[in-house]
């Protein structure tokens, strides 16, 4: 009988007599990644191309080909993911509605506009009563009040312009600034196709600043604590990833889409489905 991906390794560590810290060291992957690999376990890994690269640098520590270790890999997520799809679809019962609602909500609105009627009428008799008898200083107020109004105006476009962001940085002049918010999170970066696996915590924001491509992987139970700003301005992310099979939320930034990213203000689906989908 064959032995697993993950019994392989641990064999191989066990034959040279080292530990799971050992390796962790050398490979500068977590303790925690390395069980779950050991285990052929990979829920609690960010998926990917990052699982790949951690299974080869595991690979080549304890002295087994990088290759077949990937290759063991790609069959055992293979299988795994075959078994996922047999399983039975849940059952989900249709919701229905009450067919009372629109007639509630009918009486709400008459009631609205009935009050809403009123108090014009109201206000419509206090001007007129002050325009007969206070006709100067009317006229000054509503003088006052219109200039108040210009103002008021001029300074709402004055926010508007600067809250727009302005144009959209280059590559050559972006500062990338990810943390977060709540408990520590395990984020995997590439950055110009260096690879990198760092804890963020709330006092450790991470910092990048790459000239080509920014991919950033963490797990998607965790997506709500991640926050992102692109030179200074707040960048809304997705909270699930495109593929709800995933366990990691993963995203991409380039010289492609970084213009269309700054002007909407967040990061879509399809950003994130396409740094899935990227080449590993």
């Amino acid at each position: 009988m064959s032995i697993t991906l993950g019994e392989k390794l641990r064999q191989a560590r066990e034959a040279r007599g080292i530990s799971v810290t050992q390796v962790a060291e050398q490979t500068r992957i977590s303790p925690l990644y390395i069980k779950s690999i050991e285990e052929d376990d990979y829920r609690t890994l960010p998926g990917g191309i990052f699982n790949k690269g951690f299974v080869k640098s595991y690979a080549k520590s304890v002295g087994i080909d990088e290759q077949e270790a990937l290759s063991d890999y790609a069959a055992l997520i293979g299988s795994q993911n075959n078994q996922i799809a047999d399983e039975p679809k849940t059952y989900r019962p249709q919701v229905l509605t009450d067919d009372r609602a629109p007639s509630s909500n009918l009486k709400t609105i008459v009631l609205a506009a009935v009050i809403l009627g009123l108090m014009a009428a109201g206000i419509l008799g206090l001007v007129k009563y002050l325009s007969n008898n206070q006709g100067g200083d009317v006229s000054l107020a509503n003088t006052n009040i219109s200039t108040n109004a210009n103002s008021a105006n001029a300074a709402n476009a004055t926010v508007s312009s600067a809250s727009s962001g302005g144009a959209a940085p280059s590559m050559d002049d972006l500062k990338v600034e990810v943390k977060t918010a709540g408990e520590p999170v395990s984020v995997n970066s590439f950055v110009d196709g260096k690879r990198a696996s760092t804890l963020m915590t709330a006092d450790k924001p991470l910092e990048f600043t790459p000239k080509e491509n920014l991919k950033i992987g963490y797990s998607k139970t965790l997506a709500y604590n991640v926050q992102l700003t692109l030179n200074g301005k707040q960048i809304a992310l997705p909270t699930a990833p495109a593929n709800p099979r995933r366990n990691v939320l993963e995203f991409e930034l380039n010289r492609d889409n970084l213009a269309q990213i700054w002007q909407n203000g967040k990061i879509s689906f399809d950003d994130a489905a396409n740094a899935a989908d990227a080449p590993r």
